[in-house]
């Protein structure tokens, strides 16, 4: 399931992030994995607070709650902050600009989760998923570092390791 959330926002990330100089190209992973962990942060605070029905109910495609747009719905403005400061904090961006990197990508990504979870000829994510990832609370740990591993040439240690500590 992050392989897959990765190659999302790796797609909808082309002139957000990687033609973007306020982001070194050496660091265009690392823009991408903080909105991967925004991502999966914030789906799983939501769905350990007792949310997991809303989690399921956007991930339905039943995110417009009260005729609002997508970026409105409650959980996706949770991640949109996130993603958000973590931008800010990690590339010393100001608040306008990590918020028009995050308002590029997120509602390409989450709209294609929205689609690809409720498409019965697309096996690529599908809503157990999500239900498995959030059944105990947590994502797996070996998906997470494998993943950073991949995505860093197998050296899973200094991303892996710290994306690692934001789902324990």
């Amino acid at each position: 399931m992050l392989e897959q959330l990765m190659g999302l926002i790796q797609d909808h990330s082309q002139d957000a992030i990687v033609n973007n100089p306020a982001i070194p190209n050496e660091k265009n992973n690392d823009a991408m994995q903080t909105i991967l962990g925004a991502i999966t942060g914030g789906l799983q605070q939501q769905a350990q607070g007792g949310g997991l029905a809303s989690v399921m109910g956007l991930l339905g495609g039943q995110a417009n709650t009260g005729g609002g747009s997508l970026m409105s719905n409650p959980i996706v403005a949770n991640i949109t902050q996130q993603a958000v400061t973590g931008l800010m904090q990690k590339f010393g961006l100001e608040n306008s600009a990590a918020a028009g990197i995050v308002s590029q990508v997120l509602p390409g990504v989450i709209s294609s989760v929205i689609s690809k979870t409720n498409d019965p000829n697309d096996n690529s994510l599908n809503m157990s998923d999500f239900t498995n990832a959030f059944s105990d609370g947590k994502f797996d740990m070996n998906d997470v570092s494998n993943i950073a591993g991949k995505l860093l040439g197998g050296n899973a240690g200094g991303i892996g390791g710290m994306l690692g500590g934001l789902f324990k």
